[in-house]
């Protein structure tokens, strides 16, 4: 025992700091990693940022995840990288800055020391060519291999593969494709730039060399509607047409976009407005402010694309009831060539309060759907109360479907708007109509009501004439509750209908009511509400688009005919 040899007391103490180095510096170091990381991931952030800032193509960040694709500079896999939304240009994030001085992006106008030819080249851009492309030479698919492969002219669209890619097909004049009576071409903006310089404004002149069947389209999106869906269409419309004609209206109001029509030919532009029954009426709203500048002849006809729910208006004028993106961008482009013109009544609605010896203003609005007073008006002033407050959970369609669903139980059960006929008097061109027990009253301008029920048709063996939004007259029905609003939507039920009249007028007697105009919800006090002709809005009417309730009330309207 005396002879085995102790532990020195200092070698202890050395052996537990290098545990406890080695603690440190396990904790430490991917610390000092991961924040490294995130520097560098910051700076290149910054960089990139700076890079989209100062370019003239419209950069936009993807990834290996959002969209496997090939860089238009090294050929290899993107893992991290950006994409133009105007030229479809997609490079790496390393060859971000290369690519950026290399390759043009699409001219929008021609450049100034430029004579404005009356055809352009193709502009080609190699690699990343659509799916079920099909090569102009050989007529065989395109950008089928694995790799950055074949061609792609960024305005009308066509695709040739390496191999078939001669040097007369780069300098081949560019027809641009099968959307040319859309796009405005730069050749033409050039041309508009020096007519305006010499003041002169004979425009027809320029547009005889497009053609007769030239009509150029605008694209207004919002881009917060549908989900943020509008911010994607509006790079697919940029691709397919000339950028200048694409607008996103949260960033440039329509009263401003809408001058892009002043430089187009007397009654030939189109608008498409992509998003939902309020961004329409926004727009509508905006092309009478250009009547009232003296601008009609330049008034455009209106399509729409849905985005969103309900819509009503699209649904009437044959464009369905929302887009989610079933159909390419370019059939849409197509439906709207195809479209014929049609008229839209707008109405004014007018509303004054009782009291205050008149010296308040009326309040007027303009309306395109309808206007009602009772539950469904109380059901969408309940949501957009709640909506205000947490803007963020109402994203979702289903809840917020779930939510309407709710309110409208709870109003079931409640019955805050009993006794209408108590509280309001109603006059149809100036002759007063009684009543029945009532909890709801609903005035109509076009055929569609509540996301895609025709209210006034209805159902069963009554014939009623179809509703138009082009007659000048306005249809008013009445509902006895929520639970009959939703026996209405599932065709268990009718309304009760009091008649059509070309002025109605409706006077608010006492208490509170909640009211609403296209989708508009308030509460109203006692008040006087006049509804009368405006004007008449051109829009754009799709036939392909019917659902089944057009065909039946169609077929229906057939047989009455035959009857006659």
């Amino acid at each position: 025992m005396e002879g085995e040899k102790r532990p020195e007391p200092y070698s202890g103490l050395f052996a537990d700091g290098h545990l406890v180095l080695w603690t440190l510096c396990s904790v430490l170091l991917p610390v000092f990693i991961t924040f490294w990381c995130s520097l560098q991931r910051s700076r290149r952030q910054l960089h990139r940022r700076d890079i989209f800032r100062k370019s003239k193509h419209g950069w936009h960040d993807t990834d290996l995840f959002s969209h496997p694709t090939y860089c238009c500079v090294c050929a290899q896999h993107i893992l991290q990288g950006a994409f133009c939304d105007c030229c479809g240009l997609r490079v790496d994030e390393g060859c971000l800055k290369k690519a950026d001085k290399r390759f043009q992006c699409k001219e929008i106008v021609l450049k100034p020391d430029a004579k404005a030819p009356d055809a352009m080249p193709h502009h080609w851009i190699r690699g990343n060519v659509p799916l079920c492309s099909c090569c102009v030479v050989c007529t065989q698919q395109c950008g089928s291999q694995p790799k950055l492969c074949d061609y792609r002219c960024i305005w009308c669209q066509k695709t040739v593969h390496d191999e078939c890619m001669r040097s007369s097909l780069k300098n081949e004049a560019c027809d641009f494709g099968e959307f040319r009576n859309l796009i405005i071409p730069p050749s033409y903006l050039t041309s508009i730039n020096q007519m305006r310089k010499d003041k002169k404004t004979d425009y027809a002149m320029l547009a005889s060399k497009l053609g007769k069947q030239w009509t150029p389209l605008i694209i207004l999106a919002n881009s917060r509607s549908g989900t943020n869906m509008g911010d994607g269409l509006l790079g697919e419309f940029r691709i397919l047409l000339n950028p200048v004609q694409v607008f996103d209206v949260t960033k440039t109001p329509p009263i401003k976009a809408l001058q892009l029509c002043t430089l187009l030919p007397y009654h030939s532009a189109r608008v498409l407005v992509c998003g939902g029954d309020g961004t329409v009426g926004w727009v509508l709203d905006a092309i009478d402010e250009m009547k009232i500048k003296g601008q009609e002849k330049y008034i455009p006809q209106v399509a729409v694309l849905p985005l969103g729910t309900g819509n009503d208006l699209s649904n009437t004028l044959g464009w369905g009831t929302s887009y989610t993106g079933e159909i390419p961008v370019a059939q849409v482009l197509r439906n709207v060539m195809e479209a014929d013109g049609i008229k839209l009544d707008r109405w004014k609605v007018q509303v004054t309060n009782k009291g205050y010896y008149n010296l308040r203003k009326p309040k007027e609005f303009t309306m395109n759907n309808y206007f009602s007073v009772g539950p469904d008006a109380l059901m969408a002033l309940n949501f957009h109360a709640h909506r205000e407050k947490a803007p963020s959970l109402f994203s979702s369609r289903i809840l917020n479907k779930a939510v309407y669903l709710f309110y409208g139980t709870k109003d079931c059960l409640v019955q805050e708007c009993k006794d209408l006929n108590k509280k309001v008097e109603l006059e149809l061109d100036g002759e007063r109509v009684e009543l029945p027990n009532l909890e709801g009253i609903i005035v109509l301008n076009i055929g569609y009501w509540g996301g895609g029920c025709r209210l006034w048709e209805g159902m069963g063996d009554e014939t009623y004439p179809l509703a138009r939004h082009d007659d000048g007259l306005l249809e008013v029905v009445g509902v006895y509750g929520s639970f009959h609003c939703a026996q209405i939507q599932v065709k268990l039920a009718n309304p009760f209908r009091i008649g059509q009249a070309h002025t109605v007028r409706l006077i608010l007697k006492c208490s509170m009511m909640p009211m609403q105009v296209d989708g508009e919800p308030w509460a109203q006090g006692p008040c006087t509400v006049t509804i009368t002709h405006k004007t008449h809005a051109l829009m754009l009417y799709f036939s392909g688009e019917q659902t089944d309730d057009d065909i039946s009330s169609n077929s229906d309207q057939e047989d009455i005919k035959d009857t006659e």
